[in-house]
């Protein structure tokens, strides 16, 4: 029987900073107790064998195939990318057990692909560093997948723990992990309308941004100076995108140094501006998810927002932990296809 290497990497909530991470921008992601467990079987041909109670089928698949469309595509795109790290010198076969839902917005594929390559770091005895592999998980994403994600989703699934924080800057990918508010949760919940990265919405909106960044000529669209932004001579298009970039870079600073000062309710306000930029510049909302944040903020929440690349998925919104229970209770009673999902708080 062939030795068996196993990793986990937990989903992810980004509590703001949203479409910055592929415009030179910060994020502020928070890691969740939910996650993808995968046990890795070294194979010595180029077959790709998933196993998994948590989607449809088993999949068999090749190392050559091409990206299909399937949820089997992460599998293979990370064990052709542990193959060119030199991991491993063939397939593998894959059991994959999973708590983050598909289509939530919460770095499902981020997660697998994570756990992949760890598990085959680990069957190489390799010492390639979590930062390298999150670079490596980028690459499947980006080049394999064909999703035009930024890096922190593999960064914060890599590098974060459940109870903490991550703000990074994805130009220079340095990263401070920070506590999450005494006495609040960051309470995840799903809309009920699931969505995939590569359904074209999230790749029309970094189109959109590359037309910005031609325009101002330059690759770091969130460094740019709002005024100036406001003031350009550009189709309103790229310009309200631009303006989202720029003012959800300055909102994710101000809510990195409102966690390290324990101020939640100005991390609060932040996440609420937050929705509203994503809704009106970068607009990639949806009005049942709009209808959500405002009930949700209405019911007490400090601070609600869409989660994730938009267009369905998940919000996150910043409760008191003493409230939360009733808090829940009425939010799904008024919208009874949402469902709870995770909670993130202080260890």
């Amino acid at each position: 029987m062939s030795a068996t290497f196993t990793a986990r990497a937990p989903g992810r909530v980004n509590l703001i900073g949203e479409h910055t991470d592929y415009n030179g921008g910060w994020v502020l992601p928070a890691a969740l107790s939910v996650g993808i467990e995968v046990t890795l079987a070294p194979r010595s041909d180029s077959s790709v064998a998933v196993s998994s109670l948590n989607y449809d089928a088993p999949a068999m698949r090749e190392l050559s195939d091409d990206a299909v469309g399937e949820w089997s595509d992460p599998c293979v795109g990370a064990l052709r990318e542990a193959n060119a790290l030199g991991l491993l010198t063939g397939g593998a076969a894959l059991d994959v057990t999973s708590s983050v839902p598909e289509g939530s917005g919460l770095s499902s594929s981020a997660a697998l692909i994570v756990a992949i390559l760890k598990a085959a770091r680990e069957a190489a005895g390799s010492d390639l560093s979590d930062v390298d592999l999150a670079i490596a998980a980028r690459r499947v994403e980006n080049e394999y997948m064909g999703v035009p994600c930024g890096i922190m989703d593999q960064m914060a699934v890599a590098l974060a723990s459940p109870g903490s924080a991550m703000a990074l800057d994805t130009k220079s990918l340095d990263w401070e992990i920070l506590p999450l508010p005494a006495g609040h949760e960051m309470v995840v919940v799903h809309s009920g309308l699931t969505r995939k990265l590569t359904d074209g919405r999230y790749g029309a909106r970094k189109a959109e941004c590359d037309a910005a960044k031609r325009h101002f000529g330059t690759e770091d669209l969130c460094l740019l100076d709002q005024a100036e932004v406001e003031s350009a001579n550009i189709d309103e298009v790229p310009k309200r995108r631009a303006l989202h970039c720029v003012t959800e870079h300055q909102r994710t600073l101000a809510a990195a140094k409102a966690l390290r000062d324990g101020d939640v309710a100005r991390l609060g306000h932040l996440m609420s501006e937050s929705h509203v930029s994503m809704r009106d510049l970068f607009e990639m909302s949806l009005p049942e998810i709009d209808t959500l944040v405002e009930t949700a903020q209405g019911l007490g929440a400090i601070g609600a927002r869409l989660t994730g690349g938009g267009f369905g998925g998940c919000i996150v919104a910043c409760v008191p932990a003493s409230e939360r229970g009733v808090w829940m209770a009425e939010l799904l009673k008024r919208h009874p296809h949402a469902r709870f999902i995770d909670a993130a708080s202080a260890a």
